[in-house]
């Protein structure tokens, strides 16, 4: 889908990204580098049918390939509907070689996040006025091992429920409101039949594969 968007705000989000803290080897910088501005230029050129159209004049009369004309661009990914569940996958492999090697590196992530530094300046469903678009921590997979053999344990938060966290996911109501501390509730840590209490620093210290917010209202 191709949709035209005013070039003064296409490239702006909620927030101010340059007021994060881009710390390496945390979700934040993860999160920057996977929405930041891309300049598509020499092989990555995108096609204009604009241009084209000007110097060859209507699709009909382009008869050959070498009639379209590519001009240098901008892309950038931008989330333009905050969604009520968060997931957040963590890319734990990289190539060595011919093989592939586990990520064992510790991925800092906050108990709460906020995503409207990577939010488009006119998402979907965030208040008129609202600068932030925060997230609670309620879930974390973490596995254990190797490439080839390991074991999966979660982390996850008993909390009270929350009615308008279900009345945006089952009937999409926009939050008016936002909290700014996360859900209270004791965390636990979950091991094929065994379940025992943790703390919350036991959790953020942990080494996330999956991690999962919930939308503060």
């Amino acid at each position: 889908e191709v949709s035209t968007e005013d070039p003064e705000t296409a490239f702006c989000t909620l927030a101010n990204r340059e007021d994060l803290n881009l710390e390496e080897g945390s979700v934040h910088h993860c999160l920057y580098q996977f929405t930041r501005n891309e300049k598509l230029t020499e092989t990555n050129k995108l096609l204009c049918d604009v241009c084209t159209q000007r110097h060859y004049g209507p699709k009909k009369n382009i008869k050959s390939e070498n009639k379209y004309v590519y001009t240098n661009a901008k892309k950038q990914m931008l989330i333009s509907l905050a969604p009520p569940i968060l997931t957040l996958h963590l890319k734990r492999f990289q190539q060595a070689g011919f093989n592939l090697r586990k990520v064992n590196r510790h991925i800092k992530f906050p108990e709460v996040i906020d995503l409207a530094p990577f939010c488009t300046v006119k998402c979907k469903n965030v208040a008129e006025g609202n600068a932030k678009v925060l997230y609670s921590l309620y879930g974390v997979v973490e596995h254990s091992g190797t490439m080839r053999s390991g074991h999966y344990t979660a982390y996850t938060k008993m909390r009270s429920m929350n009615n308008h966290l279900s009345d945006l996911v089952l009937r999409g109501q926009s939050p008016q409101a936002l909290e700014t501390e996360p859900v209270t509730g004791q965390w636990f840590h979950i091991s094929d039949t065994h379940v025992q209490p943790v703390s919350v620093s036991k959790v953020l210290s942990s080494q996330a594969y999956l991690l999962f917010y919930e939308r503060l209202l």
